[in-house]
């Protein structure tokens, strides 16, 4: 059976009092926006924005904790790896303004390690972080907040043809749906006396003796895909157009939030253009070094 995430109808949630559909257009026009700036100046609107949605979606912090914990650690290291590296900012600036230089007292090969702390790649990494979060509030919200129930009749909302939409649908529910397969696994597993917890060796070794549970749950889930194709083909899925149970209706809202988005993403395409918005640097720093 297909699970979904853990959605439910939440009271006075900002995101939920929106049409999906209108919802999912906003998203596509405040990532492409938000995609568009490298300035932190310009980031901010944005990070202040994804903060908003995220303290008024009525998602609570222990539904959404391990998916949080996960990606700030990866916006973190990320952002620390291309301060200690610099690379990916050398992209959006050509002169770098040294801070501080720390050198091994070693060497390898007759290279000497260094780390040049810049004023370009401190801000850099703050513009990287700000930014990727901003995308990241808003993209670990959509799971909790939208009914699994009309993702098919979101995306055929959106002018997608049924396959995909159905497609799309099945994909959504795919992750919660392994999990599940996964935890029960490990859960017989552990009943029948096999201890996860002592798995010793090496990493090909603890991959070998990870095959009673990764093995059920790869074949459990092709044979349910299976079980989805036969229905689907049973009930002449493709032939010709569908028919949904629900329908979603505009409200004045929705359109609101729709043109509120396309002015964000015409705006930000335009100052983009114009040369707005690329890496910046406060000029006193410079100065000082």
């Amino acid at each position: 059976m297909l699970v979904a995430w853990r959605y439910r109808k939440r009271k006075n949630s900002f995101i939920q009092s929106f049409d999906p559909r209108a919802w999912i257009i906003f998203f596509v026009c405040f990532l492409v926006s938000t995609l568009s700036f490298w300035d932190v100046r310009f980031l901010l609107p944005f990070f202040l924005m994804a903060m908003f949605v995220l303290f008024t979606s009525g998602v609570k912090w222990h539904e959404v904790r391990r998916a949080f914990l996960f990606i700030i650690g990866f916006i973190f290291f990320y952002a620390i790896l291309t301060f200690l590296t610099g690379r990916g900012g050398t992209e959006q600036y050509a002169e770098e303004h040294l801070i501080r230089e720390f050198k091994a007292p070693f060497s390898l090969f007759g290279w000497f390690p260094a780390l040049q702390v810049t004023v370009e790649r401190i801000f850099f990494a703050v513009s990287q972080l700000v930014r990727v979060s901003s995308i990241a509030m808003m993209t670990i919200l959509i799971p909790y907040s939208l009914n699994p129930a009309l993702y098919g009749i979101t995306f055929k909302g959106l002018g997608l043809s049924d396959k995909f939409s159905y497609a799309m649908d099945l994909t959504m529910r795919f992750i919660p749906t392994f999990g599940r397969d996964f935890q029960l696994t490990m859960d017989a597993q552990r009943a029948r006396g096999y201890e996860l917890e002592k798995i010793r060796g090496g990493l090909i070794e603890q991959v070998r003796r990870l095959g009673p549970v990764v093995v059920p749950v790869v074949i459990h889930a092709i044979m349910g895909s299976e079980d989805i194709i036969d229905a689907m083909d049973l009930r002449a899925f493709g032939v010709g157009p569908r028919t949904w149970l629900d329908v979603l209706t505009y409200q004045f809202r929705d359109r609101l939030l729709i043109a509120f988005g396309v002015l964000m993403l015409v705006t930000s395409i335009v100052l983009a253009i114009m040369g707005y918005g690329k890496f910046w640097v406060p000029e006193f720093l410079i100065a000082m070094f």
